[in-house]
């Protein structure tokens, strides 16, 4: 991974139709591979290529079609010389991907969809994200129950770690995602990026993805109580990116590269006059 001394920026290019911030916009492989660059252009340093869409309620994809979907801009990205990452919770689209040139396997199960995912990526050697999660889409939502958040979480995302570890991943190919929006209301959202400090605990890098997420668009809400779009969360994603830069976050995930990227500059320049 780049290592520019200072939180990372990675942007979000979704090979699907039913994403749930820009469903279909960069469906077809041509415009995705722009859409990538683009991103590069704009500050990303890394680009996370997803082609099955894990919003609440949102059905899976065969394998055929995740693979057909993100390996040939993957495989472009790369021969662009662009770092790019792999969201996926299939260890056979994991595997095809690191082939075809992916540096990173981003996993928002933490290897829980597919068992074989941990040998995978230990016999990939590269860097491996293990989110906090509680099931599928479609089930999510009723899995949103906590007494302390924070502590619930850091215990969960631990057992996933030794469990990964067990597997063959080595420690230094592990980085963390608490899993924002994912089995989570609101309110354990706002709480985990409170308790970031408690994570960072566990020894290991953090991502975090707040970007266009609900519980930002809830917080905007008009004053009749309608959420804003999810379109128009862009500034306060970036309220998030300088916050967590500034705690110590390893990488943001936004969708919006160019004022995040200028985020964590902002970030690092200031921790560095702390020094």
């Amino acid at each position: 991974m780049p290592d520019e001394g200072r939180c990372l920026v990675m942007g979000v290019v979704n090979v699907t139709p039913d994403s749930f911030s820009d469903g279909g916009q960069w469906f077809d492989p041509a415009t995705a591979v722009r859409h990538g660059l683009e991103l590069v252009e704009q500050g990303a340093d890394i680009v996370d290529v997803g082609g099955e869409s894990t919003r609440p309620g949102a059905a899976r994809v065969s394998l055929e079609e995740e693979l057909a979907r993100v390996e040939p801009v993957i495989r472009e990205l790369s021969r662009e010389g662009v770092t790019v990452s792999v969201d996926t919770m299939r260890a056979e689209v994991a595997q095809a991907a690191v082939a075809a040139g992916a540096k990173l396997v981003n996993d928002v199960s933490g290897g829980l969809a597919d068992p074989a995912m941990p040998r995978v990526v230990a016999a990939s050697g590269v860097p491996y994200v293990v989110m906090h999660w509680r099931g599928h889409s479609h089930a999510m939502n009723s899995r949103a129950v906590y007494g302390d958040v924070v502590t619930e979480v850091r215990e969960e995302l631990s057992k996933r770690v030794s469990s990964v570890l067990a597997e063959g991943v080595a420690d230094n190919q592990i980085v963390l995602d608490p899993g924002l929006g994912f089995s989570k209301n609101p309110e354990h959202n706002w709480a985990l990026l409170a308790g970031l400090d408690q994570l960072a605990e566990l020894g290991y890098p953090m991502i975090i993805g707040a970007s266009r997420k609900r519980f930002l668009g809830r917080l905007l809400a008009d004053p009749d109580g309608a959420p804003r779009p999810f379109s128009r969360s862009d500034d306060a994603t970036l309220a998030v990116t300088a916050l967590v830069a500034q705690a110590g976050a390893w990488c943001v995930r936004v969708h919006d590269v160019r004022p995040n990227a200028d985020a964590v500059r902002v970030a690092a320049a200031v921790q560095g006059a702390r020094a």
